[in-house]
């Protein structure tokens, strides 16, 4: 189950860095995403800077796992908000469908790992 959860990891790692990257920078399509969903764009450089953590998060966690756990919980949550965004919208299953990919594969990670984030620092 190691391999499988050190997969996910790295893979949610990239894929929030990226995202988190295009929202801080202000790319194009991330602009125009936040104009599309009526939100404000300092919050996208809030989401931005959420998904950065969370991804630093995960990539911590090939050290200590608790912050595995920590960094899959933050992206979980935050892919919730994108899904009820979405949804909000009325956008379609196509436009929805990756973040609630991701946020399904977050929780996975973090019921993986959901042992050890009683060692999260502070925690204990």
């Amino acid at each position: 189950m190691d391999i499988v959860t050190f997969i996910l990891q790295g893979l949610l790692a990239l894929i929030f860095l990226m995202a988190a990257f295009g929202k801080i920078t202000g790319s194009k399509m991330h602009v125009d995403g936040f104009n599309h969903w009526g939100l404000p764009q300092w919050f996208r450089v809030v989401t931005g800077l959420v998904e950065l953590i969370g991804a630093v998060a995960l990539i911590i966690g090939y050290w200590d796992p608790s912050w595995t756990a920590a960094g899959a919980l933050l992206l979980g949550v935050t892919s919730i908000g994108g899904i009820l965004t979405h949804v909000r919208v009325k956008d379609s299953l196509k436009q929805t469908f990756p973040i609630i990919l991701f946020g399904v594969l977050s929780f996975v990670v973090f019921f993986i790992r959901l042992s050890d984030l009683s060692n999260f620092p502070g925690f204990n």
